[in-house]
Parts: structure tokens; sequence; C-alpha cells
């Protein structure tokens, strides 16, 4: 199975994925969960409904725009549309928590419908918040006021393709499956497949700065795009006249990562490429961690990268291999996985051969590259057992890579000393200059599982700030991760991202408190 056959997922509030596949966690897991001290907790509460806060002016005007049938103020629906996917978000669905539900989900289903609305939501006291896959991790989706949500899935059509410039222009509301498998008709692919690739979709890719884990092969989702189309309260901005252009400074890099603050993207112009007619994926060996990113580091920079460039730790290794004995009968050690979308290059393999590599073969990278969309799927039985499980990424230049992964790490184990965690950590995007840092925690869940991920991811953002990585490689900003983001970047670039806010969106009606505090 390829990327293009896997259908869009239709995401349910509060667990991730198809819930007609949902996961069940092997004897083996359950057994090690309670090695950790973890037991199950009370059963979820089930959540009390909330009236929608909209008047019936309100009401009257969004329905004006697109159609009373496509505003919902039903219950379902709007809680449907509560918050992201982030662990913190998944217990506070579990513990009833009806805070940060929008008061009507609106359903457009053009660009000058989205436009309508943003012109007039000021006027009718209205913050908008834009919506498609609804995947964020980072607080993306929860503005420091009410608000209604504009779900673009409406917007999903490839509206062209231009087979001489390789470009294809897709509307923000096609889901990430959907868009492959449209390419996919004419031969092409977009090549981006971040683990959320089964509920993501284009917009949120360009909003969020996606990264996806072909991205030494194709490179990250900012890297593909050409052109945007953005609609604001003030009006519309087209960016993208040219591949390149040293017309003042590239204005398309303004929106991307934008999470919605400045206005919401509406299609995308994106770099396309043929599919390819084949594909290998293969397990190396490396004893050591450091060993590895020796290796992959010298592929980064002088070549030849593979399309799939992926190095664990030794406990990632270790927790996530499915095969004990793949690694041979010495202790430690750990898989990396290369793939290639295309001939299989020897050369690749010959740099990790000089480098104290050992191929294993393409069992270990089948096995990896089958399941890859399944890990996801196992936090939410983790919760239910008990345990508390999330992520959080970080990049850095290769030179503080070592200190930067030691520090995350000990203030994650010292953040969480009365509930001692494993803390499993990954490469999986690189660049000449440096990489990203992919954490994993897992340990057993306290009476108040929330305040304990917060203090924890507390600590390890600030050790992030202190060996010099950035707040975030590709989940974002959102609210998670604002205050750090305004400390990374300073005050004067502060104020310069507030003064494009206030140009763009003078009454703060854009995504109010994500990205930006409020001035």
């Amino acid at each position: 199975m390829t990327e293009s056959d896997l259908p869009v997922a239709q995401l349910t509030p509060g667990r991730w994925g198809d819930p007609a596949h949902p996961a069940e966690l092997p004897a083996a897991a359950l057994d090690a969960l309670k090695h950790l001290g973890i037991q199950r907790p009370p059963d979820p509460v089930v959540e009390s409904e909330v009236r929608s806060g909209l008047t019936d002016e309100q009401l009257q005007f969004l329905s004006s725009v697109v159609g009373s049938q496509h505003v919902a103020a039903e219950w379902e629906a709007r809680w449907a549309h509560t918050r992201g996917y982030s662990t913190t978000d998944l217990l506070r669905f579990r513990a009833g928590d009806t805070s940060d539900v929008p008061d009507a989900v609106v359903y457009p289903a053009s660009h000058d419908e989205v436009q309508t609305i943003l012109r007039g939501a000021a006027e009718h006291d209205l913050a908008v918040v834009p919506y498609a896959g609804g995947t964020s991790v980072v607080g993306g989706l929860a503005p420091t006021r009410s608000f209604v949500t504009l779900d673009l899935r409406r917007l999903d059509q490839l509206t062209d393709l231009d087979e001489i410039s390789r470009t294809a222009t897709l509307q923000a509301g096609v889901r990430a499956p959907a868009a492959e498998a449209l390419l996919a008709e004419r031969g092409y692919t977009l090549g981006h497949f971040p683990q959320s690739y089964e509920g993501a979709s284009i917009g949120g890719y360009a909003a969020a700065r996606s990264s996806g884990q072909s991205s030494a092969g194709y490179g990250r989702f900012d890297q593909m795009v050409v052109g945007l189309t953005i609609a604001t309260p003030r009006g519309t901005i087209e960016l993208g006249r040219a591949p390149m252009s040293a017309a003042g400074p590239d204005l398309r890099q303004l929106f991307l990562g934008s999470e919605g603050a400045f206005g919401i993207i509406t299609s995308v112009v994106v770099r396309i490429r043929p599919r390819p007619t084949e594909r290998h994926f293969e397990g190396w060996k490396f004893d050591t961690f450091e060993a590895g990113l020796t290796a992959v580091r010298r592929l980064a920079q002088d070549g030849p990268l593979p399309t799939v460039l992926r190095l664990p730790d030794e406990v990632e290794t270790a927790v996530n291999l499915a095969d004990p004995d793949v690694l041979g009968s010495s202790a430690g050690g750990v898989l990396a996985i290369i793939g290639f979308d295309g001939p299989y290059n020897q050369a690749t393999a010959d740099v990790l051969t000089a480098a104290g590599g050992t191929n294993l073969g393409e069992g270990p990278g089948e096995t990896w590259r089958v399941g890859r969309y399944r890990a996801p799927y196992l936090r939410d039985p983790l919760l239910d057992e008990g345990a508390l499980v999330e992520t959080l990424e970080t990049a850095a230049f290769w030179s503080r890579i070592p200190a930067l992964k030691a520090a995350v790490t000990d203030a994650l184990v010292g953040a969480l000393s009365a509930t001692p965690p494993l803390v499993l950590c990954h490469i999986s995007h690189v660049y000449e200059t440096g990489a990203s840092l992919y954490f994993t925690v897992v340990c057993a869940q306290t009476d108040d599982p929330i305040t304990q991920w917060r203090n924890a991811k507390s600590a390890a953002t600030q050790a992030i700030a202190t060996a010099a990585g950035t707040i975030s490689h590709h989940h974002g900003i959102g609210t998670d991760h604002r205050d750090a983001y305004v400390t990374e970047i300073g005050p004067l670039a502060t104020e310069a991202l507030q003064a494009v806010k206030q140009t763009l969106d003078p009454n703060n009606i854009m995504n109010p408190g994500i990205l930006l505090p409020e001035s």
C-alpha cells in the first residue's frame, strides 16, 4: 500500500485516527506498563452540552454568506471542532472540559465566501479560527476569546495542474490523502508525508510549516510552496508570480507558519514530481547513536541523500524494535531507516558502511514503512491504561545536537522524577547545517496529568532555549509555544510581526492569541 491508497481519516473528538481501525496494545506492552507503575485511570467524563453564544444577528450574517445549511450551531459539530490532538487536548476531552468550544462551525465553499466572512466579522464581533484537518498539537485551535470555526472542507479541489512547470494548485481544505490521490491520477506526487498524514490538510501544512518523513528527498512543505492565496479581513493577497524573485522580501514566508493569525490561506501552489516507479526501504545498524549521527551528518552535508533518513537513539530502538534479534546478540545499538523513492543508490549505502553501519536489509525498513501511520494510534490505548504519552521536537546546528539532546532528556527526567519516564529520541529531518530532534515521553500519569505534562514541557522548553535550540521545528507555535517563541525572536521582531497583524487584522479577529500575544 502507498500513501495515495490511504483513505482520509474522519477523526473523532478525543481520539486519533480512523475509529474503524483502533489500535490495541499487545500483552507485552501492557506488562511493561505495570513495571512503570502505571495504573488504569477512571473512565472519561461525559461532556455537558454548552449552548452557543451567538446572537441571532450573528447567525443571520454567517447564513447570508454560506447558506443556513452550512452553519452548524448544534453541540455535536461544535464539540467535534474543539481543540486539536496534543495529549493535553485529549486529556481535557476525557475530563469533559468544554472550554474552547466554538460558538458555531461555518463551512464556506470558496475563497470569496471566506473573504466575505472576514470582512464582516469585525462588524459582527466575531473572532475566526481556520480549520481543516484539526491536527494541531500546540494549541493552535484554541484562541483567547470566543470564536467561530471556519471549516474549509468544502474547498477540496485540485484546481490546476501545470505539467510543464510541474506545479499544482490545491485548495486549502484538500486533505492530504485526497491530494495525493488526485495527483496520482495524473502520475504525480507531492511527496509530503508527515505522521499526521491521514488527518492533515494542504492549508494546515502551509499554515504550520509542516515537515514530513520524506523531507530528505522532497524537502519540507514550505520548500514545496511556490504560491499562496490568502483571505484577510482587509482583502485578498496573492503571492508567487515566479518560483524565485528578487522583488523585495519573499512574502510567502510571512504567511507560511502564520497559523491563521494574519489571514486564512485558501489555496496553495506547490511543486510536484513524477510518482516513483519503485521504492526501497532498509534498516541499518550502528553501534551507538553518536556513530549514527556522524553517518547521517555526512549524508546531509556531502550526499547522496536518500528520500527518507531516520535515526533513533538506543532507547527508541529498544522500545520500537519489533524483532530484538535483528540487531544481533550484542547489547545496545541503534536501527536507522533509509528509504529511496526511485532506484536504489549504492553510493548512499557506501557512505553508511564507511561510517560503521551494517546493512540489515529490507525487512526492518519495510516493517517501519508499513507501520508508520499506526504508531500515533497507540497513544489512545496507552492513555486508557494510565500512561502519560507525549512528544516534543526541536532543531539545532550539528555542533549543538549532542548537548541539546542531553539537556532536554535530563530536563524531562528531572521534571518527571516522581513518575520515572522513558525518554525516546530520533532524528528524521536533516540539513547541511543541522537537524531536528524528536522526543517521545512515556511515564505513569499522576492525579493531574495535564499539570504533570505542562511542568515537564516547561522544563524541556527552558532546556531547549539554554542549549540554543529552536522551540519548534515543525509542530508550530499555537498557544503552547507562544511565549517561548516571543523570547526566541526578541522584542523588536515581535513588535514587527504585531505591526503586520495590526495592518492585516486591525480588529484582532484572526485566531487571537495564537502565534503572538495580544497587544
